[in-house]
């Protein structure tokens, strides 16, 4: 259920907030830039899920994109504010390529788009996770590993998703 696992985030954060430090000693470049990745992909997230809710030609992936928007809303907002504890700058754009995936599928509507999505949509979630994971295991910051071990369940959640809408396609 969707509110249950976005809810369980956000009591988790708001705990989360009330016990960080700024102390940064903790954070390595590998942990920086996972912090910088996940920032990228999150923004990426949220305009190719607003693209989808305009772009799509069925209901399901309309669904998964507003679900993209809201979690993944949710999300960057509590790494913007765990970076800002940690004096970590985050970007406010997405990179280059993200931008050329965001304006590629933009042009595309209907079943074409929705078989691009899908298939980005899936093999993102697969890397993200993976990445998470990565990070969970080396990440030394507290702060930082819980954010991230509590944000793999939802992106997993979406991996599930969008993989049970590709087979229906």
């Amino acid at each position: 259920n969707n509110t249950d696992s976005t809810s369980t985030i956000m009591s988790d954060t708001n705990s989360m907030n009330h016990a960080m430090t700024s102390d940064t000693s903790t954070i390595n470049s590998d942990t920086k830039d996972f912090v910088n990745e996940a920032a990228a992909g999150g923004m990426m997230e949220v305009e190719l899920g607003n693209v989808a809710i305009k772009n799509s030609s069925t209901s399901r992936v309309k669904d998964f994109g507003k679900m993209m928007v809201d979690d993944h809303t949710k999300i960057n907002d509590q790494l913007k504010d765990l970076a800002s504890g940690k004096n970590i700058e985050l970007p406010t754009t997405v990179t280059h390529d993200q931008q050329k995936d965001i304006d590629k599928l933009s042009k595309e509507t209907g079943s074409e788009f929705d078989k691009d999505y899908v298939s980005m949509m899936v093999d993102d979630h697969q890397k993200d996770i993976d990445a998470f994971k990565k990070a969970a295991d080396k990440t030394t910051d507290p702060d930082i590993k819980s954010f991230v071990t509590n944000t793999i369940p939802v992106l997993q959640k979406h991996l599930n998703a969008i993989q049970a809408i590709q087979k229906m396609m």
